[in-house]
């Protein structure tokens, strides 16, 4: 994951691209934009999704840089916001692997758990 953040901090591109890919990145969803940019199939991980997006994003790029006429800035835009949607989810899985939060939520949401009488275990 380390790899992948500093390829993500080493991007530079145009200021109106990333404000445009931020203002999208909120409303990102997954199941809806990644078969369009990956093709169809089962949704990947997120590391492995983000890694796919970066060559997507960076082919996007150079067409950008060489005045391609099949680059269109809606395109590049869709890509960026996929790239921080994943970076946020793999960000997020990272957390809530380090905090334990999944391993507790497994544990107190166990059908044992809530036949405890008095229990509020598994009561999400």
């Amino acid at each position: 994951m380390q790899d992948i953040h500093r390829v993500l901090g080493a991007l530079r591109r145009p200021p109106l691209l990333v404000r445009a890919a931020r203002l999208g990145a909120s409303a990102y969803n997954r199941g809806a934009s990644l078969p369009r940019l990956i093709g169809p199939g089962p949704l990947p991980a997120p590391a492995g999704a983000l890694a796919r997006l970066i060559e997507i994003e960076r082919a996007q790029d150079t067409a950008r840089r060489d005045g391609a006429a099949t680059w269109r800035a809606a395109d590049h835009v869709a890509v960026l916001i996929a790239v921080m949607g994943e970076a946020r989810l793999l960000d997020r899985q990272a957390q809530e692997n380090a905090s334990g939060i999944a391993s507790l939520r497994r544990a107190t949401k166990s059908p044992s758990a809530s036949l405890i009488a008095g229990s509020s275990a598994g009561c999400w």
